[in-house]
């Protein structure tokens, strides 16, 4: 079978792909940070019209989205911006998508011959899916697309089967060498760590030391899928592709969504127990014999909820009454019952309501 990459057809392709494309950067010589913004977003408006959004990157480029195809196209023929020569080039990852399907009845089908059939459905790879087993590599029913679009399809159609699309979410990159995420071994500056007790200077192949991990300290080895860093790198990786956004900004919501390592959900929403004060007028303080009846106890406070201050027992003035008053207005009140000598019959007859009289 010929080479699909000489094929006319896939030749064309690549001119098109650039109208699929949203996200590209914009580099210059110079610099930008010279440049005024205003002056950088009024040259981009009178040249290809106004851009969904423009960010400024780490290294000084300029991040674009193009709100359409036809500013795309425009865009990459972008030379010049104001006085400054520039050049344009897709952003390498996010105007693609890669998704996973699993048809079984494409399992003895090779990948060239899937590719070739799909690239109308803006397939531009496939790559299956393999497993060892016994020093063994067999093949699986899994294959990964990548479109050349950032939007995933839901479903792809392989000649008279529907199949749907799942998102890829490839597992956490860790180097081989210093046994750390976020890079490869080519690129490892860090010296040779072993993989299994996590110590440096050895091979883990021939180690038989107790298992530690180098990222998170645990019983474990490095490569363990179970180890909380794996698990957390995993679902920044899953973050950063389904929204579509960089490593270190997935990193940080998924930080400021993760609980305080060692404290579980239900301790940080337990009740916790505090002392409560409280303030005696020293007029109405309580003498040592009685003191120890009153000694604060500790109170069991919603910690959810904010601990009202301690309230002073001092009565308002206005709603202060000394314990006699009341005793001797009870008295009087009982006095004057006596001295009316009401029975239960006059009590009767004179709440009794009046009847209603004819006219």
């Amino acid at each position: 079978m010929e080479p699909i990459s000489n094929s006319p057809s896939v030749e064309h392709r690549k001119i098109d792909f650039f109208d699929s494309f949203r996200y590209f950067i914009v580099k210059t010589p110079d610099t930008f940070s010279n440049v005024s913004p205003f002056l950088i977003e009024k040259a981009f408006n009178s040249s290809i019209g106004e851009v969904k959004s423009i960010r400024k990157m780490r290294s000084g480029d300029l991040f674009l989205e193009a709100s359409s195809a036809k500013q795309a196209t425009a865009l990459m023929k972008l030379r010049k911006l104001a006085h400054l020569d520039v050049s344009v080039a897709p952003h390498s990852t996010l105007n693609f998508s890669r998704g996973v399907i699993s048809p079984a009845d494409f399992l003895n089908v090779s990948t060239e011959e899937i590719k070739e059939n799909m690239q109308a459905q803006n397939v531009c790879d496939v790559r299956r899916i393999t497993i060892r087993r016994d020093g063994q590599v067999l093949n699986t029913k899994h294959l990964i697309l990548t479109f050349n679009t950032p939007d995933l399809p839901q479903t792809v159609k392989m000649a008279y089967i529907r199949c749907p699309v799942r998102p890829y979410i490839p597992n956490p990159l860790r180097c081989f060498q210093c046994q750390r995420f976020g890079h490869s071994k080519t690129v490892c500056r860090g010296q040779p760590t072993c993989s299994r007790c996590a110590e440096v200077g050895h091979d883990s192949a021939d180690c038989k030391a107790k298992e530690r991990c180098v990222n998170c300290k645990g019983d474990h080895s490095s490569f363990s899928r179970s180890c909380p860093t794996w698990l957390l790198e995993k679902e920044i990786t899953a973050l950063k592709i389904k929204n579509k956004i960089s490593y270190p900004e997935a990193r940080r919501v998924v930080s400021s969504r993760t609980p305080v390592s060692g404290k579980s959900y239900a301790s940080a929403i337990s009740k916790s127990y505090v002392s409560t004060a409280i303030q005696v007028d020293a007029s109405t303080a309580p003498t040592s014999a009685t003191a120890a009846s009153i000694t604060p106890k500790n109170v069991a406070v919603d910690t959810l909820k904010s601990v009202s201050p301690p309230r002073d027992v001092k009565k308002n003035r206005k709603t202060r009454i000394k314990e006699s008053g009341v005793q001797s207005h009870k008295k009087k009140k009982r006095s004057n019952l006596s001295k009316n000598s009401m029975t239960w019959e006059t009590m009767s007859w004179t709440f009794m309501p009046h009847k209603a009289t004819k006219v």
